[in-house]
């Protein structure tokens, strides 16, 4: 009989529809410093991708264009535009099922919330810390120019929560 062996996964990539391909991919690569691995190009169903794709989005479309960009740490960020999509951001309900946000990290949390909103984004709320006195680490939620909510954090996450409690 076969163990199952335990162990965390890492994270690959997220995936994020945006109204404007060539936008996303400078506000990504220009204030986040993301590397773009793929500049923006057409997917068509015919093609071995577009197959891939009829699998995920079904028969209803006929073209959509794709970039791909990297972090600093290897996570990839895909980027979709889609012709016949909406081109707003759902509105922002962190309370119903599904993805609330994603978080990058930054340790000049203030100079990157500055850019974000020089780019046309929005800041949620005042950049705050989490262990005000004892430890440098802070957070502030923005959004990206297209509608897209994310968070800040100016340490990594194990840092950030490992120190327990938020209360004493």
């Amino acid at each position: 009989m076969k163990t199952k062996q335990e162990y965390p996964k890492s994270f690959s990539h997220i995936g994020l529809t945006v109204p404007n391909i060539k936008e996303a991919v400078k506000f990504y690569s220009e204030v986040m410093g993301w590397y773009i691995i793929m500049e923006p190009s057409v997917v068509k169903k015919e093609t071995a991708i577009g197959l891939m794709c009829i699998d995920v989005f079904g028969e209803d479309w006929e073209e959509f264009e794709i970039a791909h960009l990297s972090t600093s740490d290897g996570i990839g960020v895909e980027l979709f535009s889609f012709p016949q999509g909406i081109k707003e951001a759902p509105e922002f309900n962190p309370f119903n099922t599904g993805l609330f946000h994603f978080c990058i990290q930054d340790p000049n949390i203030e100079e990157l919330v500055d850019e974000i909103v020089a780019y046309g984004g929005k800041q949620r709320m005042p950049i705050r810390e989490y262990y005000p006195k004892d430890k440098p680490f802070k957070m502030c939620y923005v959004e990206d120019p297209f509608g897209i909510v994310f968070e800040v954090y100016t340490h990594s996450y194990e840092l950030t929560y490992s120190s327990g409690a938020y209360a004493k």
